[in-house]
């Protein structure tokens, strides 16, 4: 007999609820009650069904026996789980407990139908009878399953707008919008509470390593809890107002900005605890809807009201929720992790690492900021980018290397780890000023992981002239210049080749005494998936110093020499990696006010996957010793030395006139109050100086009278990415020939390597050398015929033939295996255009907005094929986009008197260009201290900053 009618419906309230709660997880009041209800019913059941088992097995067929034991089963780890919680390293407790009870359901329905005659008889209709039960339940798991994974996996998905908007006021909320110019929007439209972004110790009762891991971070120190951040604002409420700081807002202030607090002055409220609470656990996580990769906070955030039950001031509520949480977290993570935060990593980061700025911002109009998503979404890193130098084994997304896995035993972990909330970059200013010495050995650490290479490859006689190549020609952007792997110089592939003797450390070529040489230093980025340096990069000092000693103790060589025994600026002939920028005054851009920029003097960035190759005039002193060591360092202050000094002390000198939106003609000096800065201690912060990577090479010194340099190379297979690396820096400047003769040595170590042919195809193609590039190009595809990067620069040597046709078969190709490729889909645009076929170049074009909705080259070209297929409309919406992202070429000529004032920066700007040495004693250093000549302070130096500095004399050629 069956058991009583009462036992019957609390089993049959367990499948219904179970069901539900697989199948339905939501956040809502009812979710927690059929938890509860679940969780009390499963025990109730347990205790009922088991004496009464006992009591009535004789009774029951042995059908009816089984499946009853089964249930029992499959309610023990059900009982376990109440005890344990369902982490995600007891999910075995959980499929059991459903596999089990699953089975038990499709037994006890089958004793059911069998009560009521359906097939009763014999034992193939018996055994029909199960199978068809278990069909039946396992349908309806699968169904559940899919409710619970199909939608949830797709909601939300990060998707580009079809257009984006005209002007900056159609962004987030409009002009009128609380938190305008941010794009950030929160639903429903109202304000956010303070205390729910200060609440972040709420989380730590469950995931105390990633509190603790994230107390000493960067994102917690995004706000006004950080000097130089603090300063930035406090100075641009000063001269721009109040409202435009709240486009930093959106991604830094959260507690101040959503909450209407950043109407007020910041200076009035900077020590209250919402301006101290930085990024914290639910800014991030409170993200619902990220609408576009345009960045600029460009996302929706929503403030769950059950919140409010985990941070009760009542113990007994907060058990309760801590409770549910452990016995059902599904409703939890997907308030606080959705899909899109763990599948479109880059995505979701690209909310605040992308940032533009326009009118209501800066006055002017529309320039990017600092850009770290599309420069790593064109790059190999990304998997997307057909034409990278080198790809990873792997693709990688932010979080491969900003958040890696750290062991933990917390609640959240997967399988013994955590997702780091450190968030390892390159920040060693906020851990220094914090005293954190964790914080900053693990920025360390990341910055020293072999991200970076430094190789002293080559040296070379002294050229009379090196200038093969016009400054920077594509100064669109104030960060990031351009595609991964382009040249972006007007090249000139005239002139002669001076050979080079290398590899240095293998050929060990002899240093004539009294002889001017060039030494040639690659940079290379290896587990970089952006740009180097990346963020804000008008805000560090990065640059590459060279020194040479000899063995005698003397120093013959030094660029990049920092003065104040290491402590002070960066002398001002080193090799810098950054984005200088001038303010319509020409003063610099160097507290942190992009929004004053006006015109960009130069950026010198490497992409990922590339290289820079540095040149170095060195003279051979006639009292240099037998030996020379030279020692090149990659190095890396954040912040630069003067910005550092300015956010903790600057104060414009009295009597000056106030400064305008886009200028600030002031001086300034660094006697201010050190009272109350964001810091552990009241004193201006020691930034240190990080040596990212480094290479040494001791070459032999001859007399005088013996015979010259003579070039000689040698040709290992383990060298060909040296010989590669060195290529690639020089093609990159437009330095072709130079390019072409390295990429030639590729090609004699492994004429097998596709790679040395390809490149040696790109420099031809630049070089517009079409059927030089025909025969290398078919040597690469011969070698490998489906190779995308080889198939695109061939696609560009057909269509210059007029073999249109051909050339978009090629091109798609390559967007058939990298159909992210924003270059190739606009070269097939533009391929299509030209055959005039324009519907299908609008599908293609459309293809890149889809990608990038600000991409220039897809706006222009969607504007002529919308010309040309008659409709004026749509032509007229993409020429207003492509003027708005257009730049303002006639901006270069206020770099002209800055370039005047400072020709190391003039020097800099040259694609091609020579860094000298500081002036040097020629005696032993230990002999005697050094001497160096101090020279009046020409021009504007740091926006006329009154600061007491050595400016080096420059050693001519011989000197």
């Amino acid at each position: 007999m069956l058991p009583g009618r009462k036992l019957s419906l609390l089993v049959l309230a367990l499948f219904i609820s179970a069901a539900y709660l697989y199948a339905f997880p939501q956040a809502n009041l009812i979710y927690p009650a059929v938890v509860l209800m679940h969780a009390f019913g499963g025990v109730l059941a347990m205790a009922l069904v088991l004496p009464w088992l006992l009591r009535n097995f004789r009774q029951q067929s042995w059908m009816a026996r089984l499946a009853w034991l089964v249930l029992l089963v499959g309610g023990i780890p059900g009982l376990v789980l109440l005890k344990i919680g369902t982490r995600h390293s007891h999910y075995q407790w959980l499929y059991w407990h459903m596999a089990v009870s699953v089975l038990a359901g499709a037994l006890l329905l089958s004793v059911w139908a069998s009560r009521r005659g359906w097939l009763v008889s014999g034992a193939l209709r018996r055994m029909a009878r199960v199978a068809t039960c278990l069909t039946l339940l396992a349908g309806l798991s699968a169904l559940a399953n899919y409710c619970r994974h199909k939608q949830w996996s797709s909601r939300a998905r990060i998707q580009n707008p079809h257009m984006p908007t005209a002007t900056m006021d159609e962004e987030g909320d409009g002009a009128l919008g609380p938190f305008f110019p941010s794009s950030a929007q929160v639903a429903g439209g109202g304000k956010i509470p303070s205390k729910y972004f200060m609440e972040s110790e709420v989380c730590e009762r469950c995931h105390k390593d990633i509190y603790d891991q994230w107390k000493g971070s960067a994102h917690h120190f995004s706000s006004f809890n950080n000097q130089w951040y603090r300063k930035s604002i406090e100075y641009m409420q000063d001269v721009a107002g109040t409202k435009p700081s709240k486009w930093c807002g959106g991604c830094h202030d959260p507690a101040v900005l959503y909450s209407g607090l950043m109407d007020t002055p910041i200076k009035q409220i900077v020590h209250r605890p919402e301006a101290q609470a930085g990024l914290g656990c639910m800014m991030c996580h409170s993200i619902v809807q990220v609408k576009s990769t345009m960045g600029q906070a460009d996302f929706l955030l929503e403030y769950p009201k059950l919140h409010e039950l985990a941070s009760s001031p009542n113990p007994a509520m907060r058990w309760l929720h801590d409770f549910l949480v452990d016995l059902n977290p599904e409703p939890h993570r997907r308030i606080f992790l959705k899909p899109f935060m763990r599948e479109q990593t880059a995505e979701f980061c690209s909310a605040c690492h992308k940032v533009h700025l326009d009118k209501p911002v800066n006055h002017y109009r529309w320039i990017r900021g600092f850009n770290e998503y599309d420069n790593w979404q064109a790059s190999g890193v990304s998997g997307q980018g057909a034409r990278s130098f080198y790809y990873p084994a792997k693709a990688q997304q932010c979080a491969d290397c900003h958040m890696p896995l750290e062991s933990s035993e917390e609640r959240g972990n997967v399988n013994g780890y955590v997702h780091s909330h450190r968030f390892p970059a390159a920040n060693t200013a906020v851990p220094t000023a914090n005293d954190d010495p964790e914080q900053l050995q693990a920025t360390e650490e990341f910055l020293k992981n072999k991200n970076l290479t430094v190789d002293i490859f080559a040296v070379s006689p002294a050229r009379a002239t090196d200038l093969q190549a016009s400054a920077q020609a594509d100064l669109n952007t104030t960060f990031a210049v351009g595609e991964e792997a382009e040249v972006k110089t007007t090249a000139n592939a005239t002139g002669e080749i001076a050979p080079v003797s290398a590899p240095l450390n293998r050929v060990l070529p002899p240093l004539r005494r009294g002889d001017d040489l060039r030494v040639d230093v690659v940079v290379r980025t290896k587990k970089v998936g952006h740009f180097f340096p990346g963020g804000t990069v008008d805000a560090y000092d990065t640059w590459l110093e060279l020194k040479g000693t000899d063995d005698k103790g003397q120093t013959v060589f030094w660029s990049g020499m920092v003065e104040d025994n290491g402590k002070g600026p960066v002398e001002p002939g080193a090799h810098f990696y950054r984005s200088l920028q001038i303010d319509g005054h020409g003063n610099r851009i160097n507290k942190r006010n992009a929004w004053a920029t006006r015109s960009v003097v130069y950026v010198r960035l490497i992409p990922p996957g590339a290289a820079d190759t540095v040149h170095y005039r060195m003279h051979v002193p006639e009292t240099a010793g037998a030996k020379i060591t030279l020692h090149a360092r990659l190095l890396y202050r954040k912040f630069a030395w003067w910005n550092t000094q300015f956010s903790f002390a600057g104060e414009p000198d009295p009597g000056q006139p106030e400064p305008g939106v886009d200028a600030d003609d002031r001086t300034f000096n660094f006697h201010g109050s050190l009272k109350g800065v964001s810091a552990k201690r009241e004193e201006i912060v020691d930034v240190p100086i990080e040596t990212v990577a480094e290479n040494e090479v001791t070459l032999p010194v001859a007399a005088r009278g013996s015979a010259p340099l003579q070039p000689k190379t040698e040709l290992h297979a383990e060298d060909w990415q040296r010989w590669n690396d060195y290529g690639i820096g020089l093609f990159l400047q437009g330095d072709l020939k130079a390019a072409q003769a390295a990429f030639q040595k590729v090609t004699e170590v492994d004429a097998k390597n596709p790679d040395g042919w390809v490149n040696l195809g790109r420099v031809a193609v630049q070089e517009g050398d079409m059927e030089r590039a025909r025969g290398v190009l078919q040597k690469a595809l011969a070698l490998k015929p489906d190779l995308a990067r080889a198939n695109f620069f061939y696609a560009k040597v057909l269509r210059n033939d007029g073999n249109y046709e051909d050339a978009a078969n090629r091109l798609r190709s390559v967007v058939g295996q990298y159909p992210r490729d924003r270059v190739a889909l606009n070269d097939l645009g533009r391929t299509l255009f030209l055959q005039r076929k324009y519907q299908d170049a609008v599908q293609q074009l459309q293809a890149v907005l889809a990608i990038d909705p600000e991409d220039l080259q897809a706006h222009y070209n969607l504007m002529l094929c919308y010309n040309g297929l008659g409709d004026p409309k749509r032509a007229h919406e993409h020429e207003v986009r492509y003027m708005r992202f257009k730049a303002d070429e006639s901006a270069q000529a206020i770099t002209g008197n800055y370039r005047l004032l400072h020709p190391e920066d003039n020097n800099e700007r040259q694609a091609v260009h020579e860094h000298i040495s500081v002036k040097l004693p020629v005696r032993s250093a230990a002999s005697a201290p050094r001497k160096y000549t101090k020279l009046p302070d020409h021009g504007r130096i740091s926006a006329k900053a009154k600061y007491t500095r050595l400016q080096y004399a420059r050693p001519g050629v011989g000197n």
